[in-house]
């Protein structure tokens, strides 16, 4: 009779790895990476790349057959950790959101190498169930926007109070980060950090300060997220 406790019980250090628990371990790692991957695209139907995907459903089968391969053998440890010390990876830090996923793929094939497929499972289902319903609820998402908003004025239009008015009108907050001069001192740059409400018309405002500083060049873009960027 199958014992399904056994399927929350890791695999025993002096368990003789066999072809059929090898299978059945690529097999489950494979299965949650795809589910795992599958919750990634629906919660980011934009901003997601297949290579990430992709990676995804192979970064557990991976660890797991790493584990597997390792077992008990401690000599074996040290000779992938010297192998894989050598790996260099060249690539800027991602968004937060998808280092969780890395390391929730990571655990999976940790789970899978050690045998405990019950667990793997249960972790897979809860955490996957927890990401979609923080995404479905729009969880942390702020109420307001800020963004960079740059302004060129002419050199006849003082800076300081050029578009309080024009600010206050559509109840936006800003704060004047930094002035320049530009075309040899005949124009002038505003750089603004601009706070949008939820019912803030983002075409009407551009529009009316259009009108203040003669049609004249506006970028409004995301605030960068260094600080040293302005």
């Amino acid at each position: 009779m199958f014992d399904f406790q056994s399927l929350f019980n890791p695999t025993t250090a002096d368990t003789t790895m066999t072809f059929g628990s090898a299978v059945a371990t690529i097999v489950v790692s494979i299965l949650l990476g795809i589910i795992i991957s599958l919750t990634y695209m629906k919660t980011n139907p934009i901003g997601y790349s297949q290579n990430f995907t992709l990676t995804m459903v192979i970064l557990p089968v991976i660890v797991a057959i790493i584990i597997l391969l390792i077992g008990s053998n401690i000599a074996r440890a040290f000779s992938l950790a010297g192998a894989f010390s050598i790996i260099r990876f060249r690539s800027a830090p991602g968004d937060p959101k998808d280092i969780a996923y890395v390391l929730f793929t990571m655990a999976a094939g940790l789970a899978c190498g050690v045998g405990a497929f019950g667990y793997a499972v249960l972790f897979t289902v809860i955490l996957c169930a927890l990401m979609y319903g923080l995404n479905k609820f729009n969880f942390g998402a702020r109420k307001s926007q800020q963004k960079q908003l740059k302004v060129t004025i002419p050199e006849s239009l003082g800076y300081e109070e050029a578009f309080a008015e024009v600010f206050s009108q559509f109840g936006v907050e800003y704060e004047l980060k930094r002035v320049r001069t530009t075309e040899l001192g005949s124009l002038y740059e505003l750089v603004y950090s601009v706070t949008f409400g939820s019912s803030t018309n983002q075409k009407e405002l551009l529009d009316a300060i259009r009108t203040r500083n003669g049609n004249l060049d506006i970028s409004l873009t995301m605030v960068p997220s260094s600080k040293g960027d302005y």
